[in-house]
């Protein structure tokens, strides 16, 4: 049976030992022996509540597979480390590296160790710029030692993890123990990592490597519900290619789909980082814009617009786009914000196509077309 030591529970067995302790030691000779006894003690019990918690923290590194689930406990688990003040994780990843620290400051930053990726554990010593003077680890509060540990499953090379003391000597008992969470904590997030990359490749669009539909309906529900829930704006648009059936009968799907392709690439490019483009249908696409008012949602369809429209687009010639856009109301779900700005696309389909619709945040019969033809 193993017996978990509380923080509360070591706390007052350490009060009760210092009393009992102090007590003691008015009444013999051995006073300072004594004492030293019971700040022996005090500390041992410390060290295995310590232990205990990490004990527990790498028994629960494999009960999820969210990668930040699982970096957020392998952090943990490094910080519970006798001397260690704090810890980072580097994960490479097929889209780029995922980075997360846990009591590093912006001072820490620029330690040049910190992203470090050594090919076998090594102590270093860091040296931190400081209102461009440099120190190497004198000034109080600042890193002293780095212990920077790689992350391998097998022969994949996961990333590699890095502990950080302030105190000189400070990580002199942390190496063994980092090794060990590392060899540990390697395969789960090896597999975290995995299932989170064929988690993005299911959310893209094989064609145009957009989000797919069924991506675009689950973050829309959830971008509705934010919005609502915090009484943020959010709009819409819905825009598909002009007479793309013809554009088809003239040179053929296998050139259309390298028309779509290219133009998935060019609405790519037109769109702001927090806004979430995605291929909903053959040739339709939508693009999700938080925190966004109907004037924005507009503004960015006529930056789409002119990134398609200003240049052939492979055989398919010269392409122009219609839209409909929309914004949040009150009392709007994601299927009500959708449809409304699918119906404002048929609408200007029906106006005379290379147009945008546009429908505020009022009652549905107010409804203003913002612009005649698209720019190009």
């Amino acid at each position: 049976m193993t017996i978990f030591l509380t923080a509360s529970a070591a706390a007052l067995a350490i009060t009760v030992l210092l009393l009992g302790g102090l007590l003691l030691a008015r009444r013999s000779r051995g006073s300072e022996r004594l004492e030293g006894m019971v700040h022996d003690l005090a500390a041992a019990l410390e060290r295995a509540e310590r232990e205990s918690r990490r004990a527990h923290m790498l028994g629960e590194l494999a009960l999820s597979l969210e990668l930040d689930d699982v970096v957020a406990r392998t952090l943990e688990a490094a910080r519970l480390l006798p001397g260690v003040d704090a810890a980072r994780v580097h994960i490479a990843t097929g889209s780029g590296e995922v980075v997360a620290a846990d009591g590093l400051t912006a001072e820490d930053e620029p330690a040049p160790a910190l992203s470090a990726t050594p090919d076998e554990p090594k102590v270093v010593r860091l040296s931190l710029a400081h209102d461009g003077e440099t120190t190497t680890g004198d000034a109080a509060g600042v890193l002293r030692e780095g212990l920077v540990v790689p992350l391998t499953n097998g022969e994949d090379h996961v990333g590699h993890l890095g502990a950080y003391s302030r105190a000189a000597g400070g990580l002199e008992h942390a190496r063994a123990d980092l090794e060990e969470l590392a060899q540990r904590a390697a395969p789960i997030l090896d597999n975290a990592r995995r299932f989170r990359e064929a988690r993005q490749l299911a959310d893209l669009d094989a064609l145009t490597g957009l989000h797919n539909q069924r991506f675009f309906h689950e973050t829309l529900a959830r971008e509705v519900a934010r919005a609502r829930r915090y009484k943020r704006s959010l709009a819409l648009i819905v825009l598909d290619l002009d007479d793309f059936k013809l554009i088809n009968d003239r040179i053929g799907h296998l050139a259309g789909d390298s028309v779509l392709a290219e133009t998935a690439e060019r609405v790519r490019g037109a769109v702001r980082t927090a806004d979430i483009a995605c291929r909903v249908g053959g040739d339709e696409f939508a693009v999700i814009l938080p925190e966004s008012t109907l004037l924005e949602a507009d503004q960015l369809y006529e930056r789409i617009s002119s990134a398609v429209s200003s240049q052939p687009v492979g055989q398919g010639g010269l392409i122009r786009l219609s839209a409909g856009v929309t914004e949040l109301r009150p009392d709007d779900d994601a299927l009500a914000l959708f449809r409304r700005a699918d119906e404002a696309l048929y609408r200007a389909k029906r106006a005379g196509k290379a147009t945008v619709v546009a429908v505020a945040a009022l009652p549905p019969e107010d409804v203003e077309r913002l612009s005649d033809s698209a720019p190009g």
